[in-house]
């Protein structure tokens, strides 16, 4: 009994980095206009599994959280829009480029 919560908790935290990479994945790919309905298919097929184990661990008693290590993915790159601390109004436009409204 022990050696299957065991199992089912390791399962589960390769599959929540492995959602987490997916999703990175698919983030990257809407922000380029491309399609992802595979890699979102993907992580719909690992909802899942990681809700089946979960269930699983639920009836063999496991009722601890399960601690994944810090492994994180930013949401958003840092601001390399901003220069030197300087608002939109008060950057130096460059010739051709056009000013937002």
């Amino acid at each position: 009994m022990d050696n299957r919560i065991s199992e089912i908790r390791k399962v589960i935290r390769a599959l929540r980095v492995s959602m987490r990479e997916a999703e990175a994945i698919m983030h990257e790919q809407i922000k380029r206009d491309e399609d992802c309905s595979f890699v979102a298919q993907e992580i719909i097929k690992m909802r899942i599994v990681m809700s089946h184990l979960v269930q699983e661990r639920t009836r063999l008693g496991d009722t601890d959280p399960i601690i994944v290590s810090a492994f994180v993915i930013p949401r958003r790159p840092g601001r390399a829009g901003r220069v030197s601390g300087l608002s939109a109004a008060a950057r130096p436009v460059r010739h051709g480029s056009t000013c937002p409204p």
